[in-house]
């Protein structure tokens, strides 16, 4: 029984991103599985599940997002989470979060790999994304801005 509900659980956290283990119970119930919190934590441990730094899902260790519109939706909370301000200078975007936020961003702006992007590099509450021209900047300020309801 252990073994074919953290299967389950891998295939559910493979297949969309769930960000707390009652949400995961949830799930689990909806496919016959019975658990207790102390369970899941139990089974996420044994699995080696982390939480990604975009979006605070569960994955398995080590593994990208599963497919690019994981990765989009991984950004958009991301950005909704810790967006501040956005400044554009040229094919340059200043982007401000809050403090020891800017490292997850920049991770879940470079996963998403966005046309407009380049690259991105991030401080403690500073992130420049370079794009590949100021019209692309422009594009890729107003989608982030868009994310963050700025």
């Amino acid at each position: 029984m252990k073994a074919r509900r953290q299967a389950v659980l891998l295939e559910l956290v493979d297949r969309e991103p769930l960000h707390s283990q009652e949400l995961l119970r949830r799930r689990l119930q909806q496919h016959g599985f019975k658990a207790t919190q102390a369970t899941i934590s139990r089974d996420i441990k044994e699995l080696g599940l982390v939480k990604r730094a975009g979006d605070g899902a569960y994955q398995r260790q080590g593994v990208e997002a599963a497919n690019p519109e994981s990765a989009r939706n991984a950004l958009e909370h991301a950005a909704a989470e810790f967006v501040r301000h956005i400044d554009r200078v040229q094919q340059l975007l200043v982007v401000r979060t809050g403090a020891g936020q800017a490292q997850a961003l920049a991770n879940a702006i470079d996963r998403a790999r966005l046309p407009e992007a380049v690259g991105t590099i991030a401080g403690d509450d500073t992130i420049l994304v370079i794009t590949k021209d100021g019209r692309r900047a422009a594009s890729l300020a107003r989608r982030l801005e868009h994310y963050a309801g700025l």
